[in-house]
């Protein structure tokens, strides 16, 4: 729904006031969105070593920053925050550049900004876990004056109008609202899962059950919408790190009912449903993934290429993922083999054959490379040979002649040199070579942000 429709379904809502019956809005004018970046990364590690977790590039284009943002400005909330505390530099960088009044529905009241972690006469310590982010800049929030707070995850991988998940939150009554995905059970003791009544409000919750446990977290799905097929074959939700507060329910848990407790999903909700506040559960029946660690990653961005696995795709006219707009020139493939990938904006590819791989902005591939089953995320700046006349070997940015890459991920402005071979040749599943520019997780190698690979080099 557009920002004029739904501008014309409050006005009917003040209208019908005196009826019996008044329409709830689904208005996201007065909802505040908070984006939580996560902490360290250890798990996408080397990809967060300079960067924060939200600012790992995605896609050909993207970066993971840029999924819920544009689910916000899809689902017309223009009043978003980004809290971070670790290499916020890119982040700030990239959404300062991204996202102002030209893009979306944005308008004069609407804006991006990252918040980081900072010390003051009231906090002293750095964020202590999600609740605790939210609370050390609760203050500001505040001066919002929103009625709803709906709080984002840095690191997930899914498209959703959160419209109808607000308006499901009013008209319940709920002071909280927790976004969930179904799930069958070989997967559901892997997550964090809840029990509903028959109101779809939330009774009980369980962190990852096993055996009998797990089966006392079923759950009759249909009462959130599932069909009675599918909801036989999942019967259990899984919470998505996703939530709506009302703003005085999250207020009053974080200031005065738990100031002690740091984080959302494992203390204040379950606290608060404990004390007797409405928590509801909301179904998102859709493709959702948790891409923060190296495999789900590096999965999640190459399944993009094949139509038969890809369950999320950027080619979406009515809700598009928002990027910076860079102004490069078009790719330039020539006499290329190209199978089942993705090109991002102005890469040169000269005579080589690439196989299921995601090609990010600016890169280079020389000629003879053969590069299957990687993610290239390229370069943040052209370089020609000369330019690079003081490094061992003059190894310009890119993937030089002859080379070849399987199973890998290449960081930003990597130089790998002429024939090399970057295949995990002895199939070793954890590896850190950090000094050498690679580290290898569950068999996949990952090539560091600005790493020299010499020529010849073989891993």
């Amino acid at each position: 729904m557009t920002r004029t429709t739904r501008a014309v379904a409050v006005k009917a809502e003040v209208a019908s006031s005196t009826s019996d019956k008044t329409e709830i809005s689904d208005s996201t004018d007065n909802v505040l969105a908070i984006i939580l970046g996560g902490g360290a990364g250890t798990r996408l590690y080397p990809l967060t070593k300079t960067r924060a977790k939200p600012a790992v590039p995605l896609g050909a284009n993207y970066r993971l920053i840029d999924i819920p943002v544009s689910n916000c400005i899809n689902s017309d909330i223009n009043k978003i925050y980004c809290l971070t505390q670790f290499n916020s530099a890119s982040l700030n960088r990239h959404l300062s550049q991204a996202y102002n009044s030209n893009v979306g529905t944005y308008n004069r009241q609407g804006f991006v900004e990252v918040l980081a972690a900072q010390q003051s006469p009231v906090n002293k310590d750095w964020f202590q876990g999600t609740a605790d982010a939210v609370r050390q800049y609760l203050w500001l929030f505040s001066e919002s004056k929103c009625d709803e707070y709906i709080i984002l995850s840095g690191d997930h991988l899914y498209r959703m109008d959160y419209g109808p998940f607000i308006k499901k939150h009013r008209e319940v009554g709920a002071d909280i609202t927790v976004s969930a995905v179904p799930m069958d059970e070989e997967r559901a003791a892997a997550f964090g899962l809840m029990k509903i009544d028959e109101s779809g409000r939330i009774i009980d919750f369980a962190e990852k059950p096993e055996g009998d446990a797990l089966k006392a977290m079923a759950v009759d799905t249909t009462i959130l919408g599932l069909d009675a097929e599918r909801a036989k074959e999942m019967p259990f939700i899984a919470s998505m790190g996703i939530y709506v507060f009302s703003a005085k329910a999250m207020e009053s848990l974080l200031d005065e009912h738990f100031p002690e407790s740091h984080d959302f999903g494992g203390e204040i909700i379950p606290s608060a449903k404990d004390m007797g506040m409405h928590v509801q559960a909301f179904l998102y029946d859709g493709y959702w993934e948790d891409i923060g660690t190296i495999k789900a990653f590096y999965d999640a961005n190459l399944n993009c290429n094949d139509p038969e696995k890809a369950k999320f795709s950027f080619y979406d006219r009515g809700t598009p993922i928002y990027t910076q707009s860079r102004f490069l020139p078009p790719s330039k493939l020539l006499d290329a083999n190209v199978t089942r990938s993705t090109i991002g904006d102005g890469c040169f590819i000269h005579k080589s054959v690439l196989t299921n791989s995601m090609i990010g902005l600016r890169s280079t591939i020389q000629e003879g490379c053969v590069i299957e089953d990687t993610m290239i995320m390229g370069a943040d700046y052209y370089e020609e040979t000369h330019e690079c006349e003081s490094l061992p070997g003059c190894t310009p940015i890119g993937i030089g002649a002859g080379t070849t890459i399987r199973g890998a991920i290449i960081d930003k402005n990597a130089r790998i040199g002429m024939d090399c071979k970057i295949i995990n040749k002895d199939n070793v599943k954890d590896a850190n070579h950090e000094d050498e520019g690679y580290i290898i997780k569950d068999g996949i190698i990952v090539v560091c942000k600005d790493a020299i690979i010499p020529n010849g080099t073989t891993i």
